[in-house]
Formats: C-alpha cells, structure tokens, sequence
C-alpha cells in the first residue's frame, strides 16, 4: 500500500523542517550606524562581517541593519532583535552604549557585544581598536610632509576615543615640526558628506595644506585631492578617491575579533570581555605610504610602525603637559590604559576649545 501526501502538505512538512533546524543556529546581528554606501568605519566592519560569515557557514544565521541611528532608535532596534530570539548582537558605533545596556538589562539571555563602549554587564562585551597608534604614523607623516606648517583636522565628537587621537596625531607631528600648528574643527556628527567637504575646504581656505579626520565619510580626501592638498584614509584605505591627495590609511581589522566571538558563542565558552587592540593584535593596520613622501620619511615611519607593534614605543610619553600648562606625565613616565579611555583634554601646544 503506497501512502500519498499531497503536495502542499509535503512542502509544508518540509518548510516546517527547516524551521525547527534554523532555531538551532545562532542568530546574530549587526548594527550600523550609517547607510550601506560608505567607505571607512561601517564598511571595515561589514567587512569583517563578511569575512565571519564565510568562515561558519550554514552553521550561524547573520542579519545586518544598517543606518540605524543612535540613541533611542538603536535601543528598540537591539530590544527588538532580543525579543525575536537573537543571540548575538553587534552594535558598531560609539553611541549605541546606553541602548546596548539597557536593551542587555532588559534581554539577559541575549549577548551584546558594543564597539568603542566603556560599560558592562553580565551579557555585554566591549571592543575597541587603539585607533591613536595609527593617528602616530600620520602625524609624523604630516609634520613632515606640510609647507605651511598647518594641519587642519577634522573631529566629530568630544570623547576620549577623539580626544586621543587628536593628541596622539599632534605629538607625532611636533616631534617632527616643532613649528606645525592644528586646527581643529568639531562637526558633532560621525558622517556628514556636506558638513565634512565644507570643514575641509575651510581648513585648507585657512592654510592647511594636511588634512587629517575621525569622521567616516571620502570627502576630506576628495576635496585635498580637488585642491592640492594631502589627507589620509579614516578607517579604511581612501587612495582610490585622492590618488595624489593620500599619504596613507589607518585601516581597521573587525575580522579576527569577530570570528573569535561568534567561535565562543558556539563553544558555549562566551564571557564578558573587554578588548581593546591595535598594531601588535592586528586589529589596525597602516597603509602603504605615498611615493609622495620622501624615502626617509618613509622609513621612519616605519620604524615607529615596529615600535608600536612590537611595543617599544608608547606615544604617550612624558614630559607632557596639559593644554593649559599644568603637568600630566613627568619626563619618562607613560600614560596608563586609564588615563587614555578617560582623556577629556588637549595637550599643550594645541590652539581651540573642547565642546562641552
């Protein structure tokens, strides 16, 4: 006797299959902060993204969502994803740390892993690269590189994370051109393609001829390449847009991290963490250097470059003073973990104000 099942049912029978073998796949997201057309911070990270999906295979689900703004909207996005089942949730920038938190605290059987994040809980991690190990190469490289001995710079919002940065870049730039000056304008945003093209013609109207930036999009380097001046890629490699305009890049490396994580949740070995990496980890690489710059520049930048890596060297070596002349680090000593995640000030020697 043959048994026959209708066709509908059959495919209902299987669809029905699949569904219960998919819940036992781990479901992860990840959360970007900008639209998908774009290079620099989102796109390194979906990048990374990439590379983890190819590495499990069938044997994780991942969704992306992108150009989900900060704040109120990042947190219901990351509670809606924990009420629908997900597991793991990326969240990539800088301001998704109260919504990561609370949406954790809501969700405790739902890990959130935050990118530049400070704060934990049990389900939380947090990851960081050490962005201000690449800020040392460029400004070495611009304090050699400018005529006018100014360079303009491009921030987006008072954090230690920028902060850093901006200090680091300034040092490696004096410790090259005692005589190099910064200016730097705050757009208070992370991408902005009219804000950021406008701050750059600015800086370079106000005799800039370096521009360096924390912010995410190609237009400091599209406008440097317009207008004769030099820039560096944010994040990513950014020469294809400046061919003569770029000195190098700061490239992120999400990849490893990523696939570390996603191998923990697995393994059922996930625990709260807290990661930050630069050079030596390979979280950050440097990109290759202009022809524009001359050999011997080159290669100390180099070697600054096997430094940072092979941990010789901490750019945040005294004696450093405060912006308004008051001691930080005394001559030899070097600046701990803590005082770079908690640095709200500039250095001396930097002309401006830190928004409040």
């Amino acid at each position: 006797m043959r048994l026959f099942i209708p066709f509908v049912a059959l495919i209902s029978f299987v669809m029905s299959a699949i569904s219960v073998v998919a819940q036992d796949v781990p479901r992860i997201a990840f959360l970007y902060h900008t639209p998908e057309d774009t290079i620099g911070w989102s796109y390194e990270h979906d990048r990374a993204r990439a590379e983890a999906e190819a590495y499990f295979g069938d044997k994780v689900h991942i969704d992306t969502f992108w150009n989900v703004a900060e704040g109120e909207e990042g947190e219901q996005k990351m509670k809606e994803l924990a009420s629908e089942g997900y597991d793991l949730i990326f969240a990539t920038s800088y301001g998704y740390l109260q919504g990561a938190l609370n949406a954790a605290s809501e969700y405790p059987d739902t890990k959130i892993e935050h990118a530049n994040g400070f704060v934990r809980l049990p389900n939380t991690s947090t990851y960081s690269i050490r962005t201000y190990e690449g800020r040392v190469t460029q400004g070495l490289i611009a304090g050699h590189m400018t005529k006018t001995n100014r360079i303009g710079y491009i921030a987006s919002f008072a954090i230690p994370y920028v902060l850093r940065d901006i200090n680091a870049a300034f040092l490696a730039a004096r410790s090259a051109n005692p005589d190099v000056e910064f200016e730097v304008v705050w757009l208070n945003t992370w991408e902005n393609h009219e804000l950021e093209n406008q701050a750059a013609r600015d800086l370079i109207a106000n005799g800039a001829d370096v521009l360096m930036q924390n912010t995410n999009t190609i237009e400091p380097m599209k406008v440097a390449e317009e207008l004769g001046a030099y820039a560096f890629g944010q994040d990513s490699d950014m020469s294809a847009y400046g061919p003569h305009a770029s000195l190098s890049a700061s490239i992120d490396h999400w990849g490893p991290y990523y696939i570390s994580r996603i191998q923990a949740l697995l393994d059922g070995t996930w625990e709260s963490t807290d990661t930050w990496g630069g050079i030596k980890a390979q979280m950050l690489e440097i990109g290759a250097f202009s022809d524009e710059i001359p050999l011997g520049v080159q290669e100390h930048a180099a070697s600054i470059v096997s430094r940072l890596r092979d941990g010789t060297l901490n750019p945040f070596t005294g004696p450093i003073r405060r912006q308004d002349g008051s001691g930080w680090l005394a001559s030899g000593e070097t600046a701990s973990d803590s005082d770079l995640l908690t640095m709200m000030f500039f250095v001396e020697g930097i002309d401006g104000t830190i928004p409040r």
